[in-house]
């Protein structure tokens, strides 16, 4: 039963929410659902609409809203549920059987009637080309390896079922005078011309000259009926040329293909020339196989929402469009560039999200594309980057790895000899490298020679550097993170002094030189929502003000694992994560 044969009574109208409440209303009788998941109140709803088809002997119309939005499905007594678009086209008509043979009232003047084939092999016969000036495709017969062959006659034949109906003598056809090689009246003209209907082709009407008869379809060149009076052909057998039209349209070979004697009968492709005169160059016989490797990727069925709940049933239901944005943007961030590809946050101003979106854009790449991630905290003054996140089995810091640099750098050094100065994430996966905050500025100070050799170091082992800067931009600490940047995110929040500050930093790197420029241009920016009570129209409002200034800008939604205490991906909120999820997305792109 199609959709269009379900009747839409009983109304059926179902409710879920996230914390497992919901209603089922048939008919105007409220149904209330009470379960301990989303899930278990989708699977109660189903078995209450599939209890109600059953009851009434047939398929039923439903319409269910949850946290993705509303479906219009059909719920069948056996506890099959379809989604109303899914649902299979009722039969087309029949498909109107063939005319019988006969003469077509449309049919071109000069043109034989085609026989109706009984059986797939003769039905799959190409046409002949229509008239010249039609289209614009090369007009070569594609006939040349269909056609039969007669020793004792000059026109080649397509296999019929039968004789054809014999349509007498037409007025307003005439012979062609070049249907032989020789004078009207040398012998065994009258034979050819006089065949049966079924056995010769019919020849455009003389009476108009505007008109090439040469050029119709189903007319016979010269060659050919001149074959069997006057000798070998003029070109090979098999060979079916095209009309007699003018040279530069329809090239007709004049001698025999080299290695064929003239009238052996052997095959040789039709020359493809267009109408231009020029000749596609040949194509090799591995272009012209299709590769048995060729195939179109299958799409994993829905595993979210509604949707997926009919795939663990038992469904197969392709995914939704959000779904399949979010799988896109999962690719995205679980690729691996050749060679390792550096990603600085940036801000002038102290609390704009810095370190979160370092920690937090480490454990996207890090969870959906494997090992090799280090975030970096390139601060002279107190980065907290190691304070956000956790602590490994010692206390190293970048200034216990400076003097080894050398070292890690040499042939014999090997990459776990970096445990002991990085901190590894057990639960995120990817691995930080400290700086002191407990220890003054004069006192940790690192030049840009050292930011070179730690910035070697962390490319030979890792494939992603994400580096967590600090708020003094005048620092050549700072500067010379900049020149060793792949990709540059400014992280802000709705605070008016967050922003203005990461847009005057993109406007002064606009200035500072060519490569910076360009770092500015194609910079990612990531607005966080700086209090829960902010309507959302704040986030907005600070996005449309990066917009003309970078490449993308990703918004967040506030989320309270993010203001105090360890940075962790999965201790966020399903949209902060998805929101996360499209800021390493919008990275990747510029990597």
């Amino acid at each position: 039963m199609s959709s269009d044969t379900v009747p839409r009574w009983p109304r059926i109208d179902a409710v879920v929410r996230e914390d497992g409440s919901g209603e089922v209303t048939i008919d105007g009788t409220f149904h209330p659902i009470s379960a301990a998941s989303l899930e278990e109140a989708r699977v109660e709803v189903l078995r209450r609409v599939t209890e109600n088809a059953a009851r009434v002997g047939r398929p039923v119309r439903a319409s269910a809203t949850g946290p993705e939005g509303l479906w219009n499905l059909i719920v069948h007594p056996d506890g099959t549920v379809v989604p109303e678009e899914d649902e299979l086209a009722p039969p087309s008509a029949p498909t109107p059987q063939a005319p019988p043979a006969g003469p077509v009232p449309d049919q071109v003047p000069g043109q034989a009637p085609g026989p109706v084939f009984d059986d797939a092999s003769a039905a799959d016969l190409p046409t002949r080309e229509p008239l010249p000036g039609a289209h614009d495709g090369p007009s070569a017969d594609p006939l040349a390896s269909a056609v039969e062959i007669d020793p004792d006659d000059t026109v080649r034949r397509v296999p019929a079922p039968g004789p054809a109906p014999d349509l007498g003598p037409r007025p307003d056809l005439a012979p062609r005078s070049d249907l032989t090689s020789g004078p009207a009246d040398a012998p065994g003209a009258a034979d050819r011309l006089g065949e049966s209907a079924a056995d010769r082709d019919l020849v455009a009407p003389a009476a108009d000259p505007g008109v090439d008869p040469g050029a119709l379809p189903g007319t016979v060149p010269g060659d050919m009926a001149g074959h069997h009076a006057a000798g070998p052909a003029s070109g090979p057998l098999d060979t079916v040329p095209g009309p007699a039209g003018p040279l530069d349209t329809v090239p007709v070979p004049s001698g025999p293909v080299d290695g064929v004697p003239s009238g052996a009968g052997a095959s040789a492709a039709p020359t493809d020339t267009g109408r231009t005169g020029g000749t596609e160059a040949p194509r090799s016989r591995r272009e012209a196989r299709e590769s048995f490797l060729t195939h179109q990727q299958d799409e994993d069925p829905a595993t979210r929402g509604f949707r997926g709940v009919l795939t663990r049933l038992g469904i197969r239901v392709g995914p939704s469009e959000s779904e399949r944005a979010e799988r896109a943007d999962e690719r995205a961030v679980s690729q691996h560039w050749p060679g390792p590809r550096t990603i600085s946050m940036v801000n002038g101003k102290g609390g704009a999200g810095k370190t979160p979106s370092t920690v937090l854009l480490a454990a996207v790449f890090a969870q959906f594309g494997g090992a090799g991630v280090v975030t970096w905290d390139n601060n002279q003054t107190r980065g907290t980057l190691g304070w956000r996140t956790e602590q490994g089995p010692h206390e190293s810091t970048l200034l216990d790895l400076l003097p080894q640099t050398d070292r890690l750098l040499g042939p014999s050094a090997q990459a776990a000899d970096l445990a002991r100065y990085v901190h590894h994430q057990t639960r995120d996966r990817f691995d930080v490298l400290r700086s002191k905050p407990i220890a003054m500025a004069n006192e940790q100070r690192i030049e840009p020679q050292d930011v070179d050799a730690i910035h070697s170091v962390l490319s030979k082992y890792y494939r992603m550097i994400l580096i967590d800067s600090g708020n003094d931009e005048s620092d050549p600490m700072w500067q010379r993170m900049i020149d060793l940047t792949d990709q540059l995110v400014v992280a802000t929040t709705t605070r008016d002094d967050h922003a203005e500050a990461g847009a005057l930093l993109l406007e002064a790197l606009s200035t500072r030189d060519g490569r910076s420029a360009y770092l500015a241009q194609q910079a990612v920016v990531v607005v966080s929502q700086a209090d829960q009570k902010q309507p959302a129209s704040e986030l907005e409002r600070v996005a449309d003000g990066y917009r003309s200034l970078a490449r993308e800008v990703v918004t967040i939604p506030f989320d309270p694992a993010m203001v105090d205490g360890h940075l962790r991906y999965g201790a966020l909120r399903p949209d902060t994560r998805r929101a996360w999820l499209a800021a390493g997305a919008a990275v990747a792109g510029g990597l």
